[in-house]
Order: C-alpha cells, then sequence, then structure tokens
C-alpha cells in the first residue's frame, strides 16, 4: 500500500505557555532543567484531564512549530558527525513532532504546570500520555 506523502489531519488540545520564546532560548534537554512551563487545556477536552493527577510524570507530545525546514541529516548537540534525523531527538524533522517526558506539578482546572518542558511559548500540544514505570522503563 505505497501512499507517499499522505496528508494527516491533526487536532491541537492545548497551548504550551513557557519561558522560552524562540529556539536559542530552549534547552536541548527540558527534563535537567527546573524551569516550569504550563499547558492550556482546550475547553473542549477539559473533561480529557479527569484522573491525570494521580500521574506524576506525563509525556507531553507538541509540534516543534518553530522549526527549521527537515532535513535528513544534522549533527546533533555535543557531537562533530552528521547523523540521520531519526537517530536523534532534533527538531528538523518530516513531522516536527516533540515528545517530553515531565513532571507533573500542579493540575487545576484546565491547566497543567508541568517541570522540564522544552517547548517553546504557543507551541500546540497534540497529546498527554501518562508515564507509566511499568511499561515505559526498559
Amino acid at each position: 500500500m505505497d501512499q507517499p506523502h499522505r496528508k494527516l489531519e491533526l487536532t491541537i488540545i492545548g497551548t504550551v505557555k513557557s519561558p522560552y520564546n524562540n529556539r536559542g532560548e530552549a534547552p536541548h534537554q527540558g527534563r535537567n532543567r527546573e524551569d516550569l512551563s504550563q499547558i492550556i487545556i482546550q475547553p473542549e477536552f477539559e473533561g480529557a484531564l479527569d484522573g491525570l493527577e494521580k500521574h506524576h510524570q506525563l509525556f507531553i507530545l507538541y509540534w516543534f512549530d518553530q522549526a527549521e525546514e527537515p532535513l535528513l541529516k544534522v549533527v546533533p548537540h555535543g557531537r562533530t558527525q552528521k547523523r540521520g534525523i531519526f537517530s536523534t531527538r532534533a527538531p528538523p524533522r518530516p513531522n516536527p513532532i516533540g515528545l517530553t517526558l515531565v513532571d507533573l506539578v500542579k493540575l487545576e482546572g484546565p491547566v497543567l504546570t508541568v517541570r522540564g518542558l522544552e517547548a517553546l511559548d504557543g507551541s500546540p500540544v497534540l497529546d498527554i500520555k501518562p508515564y507509566l514505570p511499568d511499561l515505559d522503563s526498559v
């Protein structure tokens, strides 16, 4: 079933409110930072947050809306040799989807306060999934 460059439609469930306004400000690995960010969930998805407060860590999937044009190869941060984009976590991907494991600090209504998110201010949020140690750790 060959369908090259087939398009998909995604629904934005929320928006990031972050201390990082441009690519140069964002850390390469947010997990190593203490900065707090907020995820503001769209009103129609607020009910989907029910039970999320029971989880201490979450995976946040978001769109790198300020990413550079897609590249097939990049030099990863701290390296000198180019590698294929799929062997890195660099943003300029064919589908610029970010994935970050964050700590849930607080959940109040449609607002999640999280620690460790490297997404830029205004980044669209695509999904939230709980980190489940029994399933997600190797």
